[in-house]
């Protein structure tokens, strides 16, 4: 199994960014507890961030006949990005939402997603638990 978990804007400065919502980790440690649930389970994980919604958009559609799913945590452009949702249904590959914070206790405009309706499944406010879920998730579905 090979997956590529995608994180979008102003994820890079975890640790730095509101740690009151999104703790005191960094961006390397997620990506360091990624791989190693990944390793320890026998799945190829590579990661991609970016600030830039079309980096995000070409990350996805790399994808295509080359990952069995993606873990995506598209950052604020959950909330405003038709163009993710669109390459997400175009690749077809299985995709897995994920949010640190629990978006449902935050703004109103947070509350909408447009990459959800291309997904398998949303996990939210878990912390970085969340992205092992959706690795748990993406193997479930893959088994079936």
């Amino acid at each position: 199994m090979k997956i590529l978990v995608i994180n979008g804007p102003n994820l890079n400065l975890l640790g730095i960014r509101e740690p009151s919502i999104y703790g005191s980790a960094t961006y390397a440690d997620l990506c360091a507890r990624i791989k190693e649930k990944c390793d320890a389970e026998g799945i190829a994980v590579s990661f991609v961030q970016s600030n830039h919604e079309g980096e995000l958009v070409d990350a996805i559609q790399s994808t295509y006949g080359a990952c069995d799913g993606i873990v995506i945590n598209p950052g604020a452009y959950t909330h405003t990005s038709i163009a993710l949702l669109d390459a997400v249904k175009a690749v077809g590959t299985p995709t897995v939402e994920v949010h640190i914070s629990d978006l449902a206790a935050r703004e109103a405009f947070r509350q909408i997603s447009y990459v959800r309706a291309a997904c398998i499944g949303t996990i939210a406010g878990r912390g970085f638990d969340g992205y092992l879920d959706a690795i748990d998730l993406l193997k479930l579905h893959l088994q079936k």
